[in-house]
């Protein structure tokens, strides 16, 4: 079982106001994060909640009669950093029985539902511990990581980044090779907003 965890618990401060409650379309960024994984056949989607807590669980709540989909509070958020999310994601995980975990951000509301799709497909074709989409030659998100790794990634410290972690583990990741420079981008400040917004 893959899990989608979506990260979605930062400060939004070069933003200046919560990213994950913008519009997006006819809805809001979280919630179209949420929609673009669970059109893909996920069926259990974890989100990591911070900065906004309390709007953006609402939203999550509502989402819930919709998609399978449910919240864990990264208690450490304000340390501002994707680790820390990641971490509580995996030990929130590590108690049910997923085999692995598609890590995706919050802020990305540009995920296609075709890239994840070819993540989950490589994963159960290859069985290998990472699958990282690659856009020439760039890594970007979503990508997969296998519970063999979760302790990993949980023990790290907090000086390390996730970066660090792929790097060590280079020789494990298969590839997808991706046309969608999408998979690269976020959403951190308002130009970026607009310039990406439907």
């Amino acid at each position: 079982v893959i899990t989608a965890i979506i990260l979605a618990a930062g400060k939004s401060t070069r933003m200046g106001s919560p990213k994950m409650l913008l519009p997006w379309g006819d809805t809001t960024i979280i919630e179209h994060v949420i929609s673009v994984f669970a059109k893909t056949g996920i069926d259990d989607i974890l989100v990591v909640t911070g900065g906004a807590r309390e709007s953006v669980e609402a939203i999550i709540r509502e989402c819930q009669k919709k998609y399978p989909v449910q919240s864990v509070f990264n208690e450490d958020y304000m340390a501002g950093d994707m680790l820390s999310s990641m971490q509580c994601g995996l030990r929130y995980l590590s108690e049910k029985g997923s085999g692995a975990a598609l890590i995706g951000l919050g802020d990305q509301p540009q995920v296609q539902e075709r890239s994840v799709r070819l993540l989950c497909e490589a994963y159960s074709q290859t069985k290998s511990p990472l699958v990282v989409p690659s856009f020439r030659m760039r890594r970007g998100h979503p990508w997969l990581v296998a519970r063999e790794l979760w302790d990993e990634v949980i023990a790290m410290q907090s000086s390390q980044t996730p970066r660090d972690f792929l790097n060590a583990h280079t020789k494990d990741i298969h590839y997808v090779e991706m046309d969608t420079p999408s998979l690269l981008a976020d959403l951190d400040t308002p130009e970026e907003y607009l310039k990406f917004k439907p």
